[in-house]
């Protein structure tokens, strides 16, 4: 979770006012804060990442001054007319094909403001640029540099530039190997033969997006005007982080200035800061906190939370949102805010008008009666991803996919299918710790995913068990007597009966049958899977579907 430590004598200044300890720790809370450290000078406090406006002291101001009433409705935002262009190469579309800018003026900034600066950087990089990968910022000092800019894409060694904090001029192939951010971002670029970079007019480098800005371009105390570029592989996620660093700027003093932003087939007018509008059902926030508001009531709370709202129609309000409010994306997120802005403090707990008591859920509780019987039997419990992929889960343990639950759009190709089954990931287990001392004896007691096959469109989740033992001397004979212990203590009927299975060795496999019906499978993992997993002692295994022994 995101942190923000708000110095008390500074945050005075953005409240436009004198702010005690005992008013941050009063209030912040009911905006949305978690209190971490109170001490005499600052509070520091947690947020909730989808209010990534809350990275910097103008960010919590605005939303304080809102509750507070010293403000209240829409901030407003003048965006002068652009002065700069930006050009947008061609030969970036495959590697970092989107970039959006603004300009800030006549900003007065001192020590703290660029180290706060730099924070609001990274919270952004990390809130919505995913660690960069969707969305990564530069802000450079626009006076030491000319318009009009280009954001291009070129070969490794073709440019050499000064990165920010080196003395050395480095080429970009050199920034990735040698530089601390290059070797950490390296694996954002290091696949394209060309490397996004932003020059000026003179085509002196800005940045090599989005791993370094250049050291020419450094922002310091006596810096005026700023250049704001934000590039990433995300248009939305581009947009919103200008807009949210832009805003933040405004209101520490700065002017801003639009910027003329030239694609092969576009030009875009950014940042854009025009509100959002969406619509709020009074009787449906009424219903979900339990008042009995107004609608004139409903559009005061609102205020509070720097938004506008007007009447539609009898019940209907039009509310509109600032540009750096990301967060709002369905009607009951205006819900909260009205939450907000009536206060938290003034709802009252009711008793519910239907009394009921609480229990697991069938499922949960044969889980924790399968998890203590387990470590009883001497192993340790793993917690594996739901998410996997089809190498792993299919060719390494020589079996052929069966109606594989796959992911629409995975972000990443090590988790594309859902798991059918619980070997796989504890085999990986085993694989990740083979430096570690034998025996080694995991289980894992967890859901996979099913097609219906009834209704093949439908996914059902199931309840396994697995475990593996793996030693010099794991065989046949000491899985198949854990798995009659462990059926014991569950206290079933059970019969053992010779199988086959193509992850396990033929001749030392067997089915696992429980009332009539095989249930699962037990045996010595074939040599084939533990190559592999290279894995050098013997695995013995089993895994059973618990789902039919859940009492409903």
């Amino acid at each position: 979770m995101p942190v923000i430590t708000l110095y008390k004598e500074r945050f005075s200044k953005f409240m436009g006012k004198k702010v005690t300890i005992e008013d941050l720790t009063r209030n912040l809370p009911w905006i949305g804060f978690d209190l971490e450290e109170i001490t005499e000078d600052y509070v520091k406090a947690e947020y909730n990442p989808n209010r990534i406006d809350f990275c910097s002291y103008a960010g919590v101001a605005r939303a304080l001054k809102g509750f507070l009433e010293l403000e209240t409705g829409l901030p407003k935002y003048t965006v002068n007319a652009p002065k700069t262009t930006l050009i947008i190469d061609e030969a970036v579309a495959n590697v970092r094909p989107y970039m959006l800018a603004g300009v800030v003026r006549n900003i007065k900034l001192d020590e703290d403001a660029v180290v706060e600066l730099m924070e609001i950087q990274e919270d952004l990089h990390w809130g919505i640029g995913r660690d960069r990968k969707k969305a990564s910022i530069g802000i450079h000092n626009l006076d030491v540099v000319k318009s009009p800019f280009t954001f291009t894409a070129v070969e490794p060694a073709s440019v050499k530039f000064v990165p920010l904090g080196k003395t050395e001029e480095m080429n970009l192939k050199e920034i990735l190997e040698k530089h601390e951010k290059g070797m950490d971002y390296r694996h954002l670029v290091d696949w394209s033969p060309t490397y996004p970079l932003l020059i000026d007019k003179d085509g002196a480098v800005l940045s090599m997006p989005p791993i370094i800005n250049g050291e020419l371009t450094r922002v310091d105390a006596d810096t005026r005007n700023l250049f704001l570029d934000v590039t990433g592989t995300s248009y939305e996620a581009v947009e919103k982080s200008l807009n949210v660093l832009a805003t933040a700027l405004a209101d520490m003093g700065g002017t801003l200035e639009k910027v003329n932003v030239k694609y092969s087939d576009r030009t875009v007018i950014s940042p854009n800061l025009s509100p959002e509008k969406m619509r709020l059902r009074v009787d449906y926030a009424n219903e979900l906190l339990g008042l009995r508001l107004s609608e004139a009531e409903t559009i005061k709370c609102l205020q509070k939370c720097r938004l506008n709202a007007k009447k539609m129609s009898h019940g209907v309000l039009e509310v509109s949102y600032p540009a750096y409010r990301i967060d709002i994306l369905h009607e009951v997120d205006l819900v909260e805010e009205v939450a907000i802005g009536y206060g938290y403090y003034k709802l009252k707990p009711t008793i519910p008008k239907a009394v009921t008591v609480g229990e697991q859920h069938p499922a949960h509780r044969l889980a924790n009666t399968v998890r203590q019987i387990m470590i009883g039997l001497g192993f340790l419990e793993a917690m594996n991803f739901t998410l996997t992929n089809e190498r792993v889960h299919y060719e390494f343990m020589r079996t052929k996919p069966e109606n594989p639950i796959k992911l629409a759009n995975p972000v990443s190709l090590d988790y594309t299918i859902m798991r059918q089954s619980l070997l796989p990931g504890l085999m990986k287990n085993l694989a990740d710790n083979k430096s570690e001392s034998f025996p080694q004896r995991l289980f894992e007691a967890s859901d996979v995913g099913k097609i219906n096959k009834r209704i093949e469109t439908m996914c059902e989740r199931r309840l396994h068990v697995a475990a593996v033992s793996s030693h010099s001397t794991a065989n046949f004979t000491e899985i198949k007597s854990i798995v009659e212990a462990f059926l014991a203590n569950l206290g079933l009927k059970w019969q053992i009966k010779e199988a086959k299975h193509s992850s396990f060795l033929e001749g030392r496999t067997a089915a696992i049958i429980v009332n009539g019906k095989q249930l699962g499978v037990l045996g010595e993992i074939h040599p084939q899977v533990l190559n592999n997993f290279e894995l050098e002692n013997p695995t013995a295994a089993f895994e059973i579907d618990l789902e039919p022994l859940i009492k409903k």
